[in-house]
C-alpha cells in the first residue's frame, strides 16, 4: 500500500511518493543518501519524509564508519561569481 503524504505545506500541490537522492554536510563532508522514500512536490519540489524515515537517516548519518565501505564520487565545486 502507498503511503499518503498530503499536500505540500508551502503550495498546496499533492506530494507524490518517489525514492529521492537526500544530500547532508556533515562535519564538513558531503555525504549523499540514495534511495530514500520521501514525499516530492511536483510543483515546488518541496519534501518530505516519514518519520521512521528520518530516525534511519539519522542513524545512517550518525554512524561515519558505515561510510567507508559506500562508493565515492567527485563533484564540482563552483564559486558563485
Amino acid at each position: 500500500m502507498k503511503y499518503n503524504y498530503g499536500e505540500c505545506e508551502i503550495c498546496d500541490a499533492k506530494l507524490v511518493g518517489k525514492q529521492i537522492k537526500q544530500d547532508f554536510w556533515i562535519r564538513g563532508k558531503l555525504v549523499v543518501i540514495d534511495n530514500v522514500p520521501a514525499g516530492v512536490c511536483p510543483r515546488c519540489g518541496a519534501k518530505v519524509v516519514r518519520s521512521e524515515v528520518g530516525k534511519r537517516l539519522a542513524e545512517i548519518l550518525e554512524s561515519p564508519r558505515k561510510w567507508s565501505k559506500a562508493p565515492v564520487i567527485r563533484v564540482p565545486v563552483v564559486e558563485f561569481p
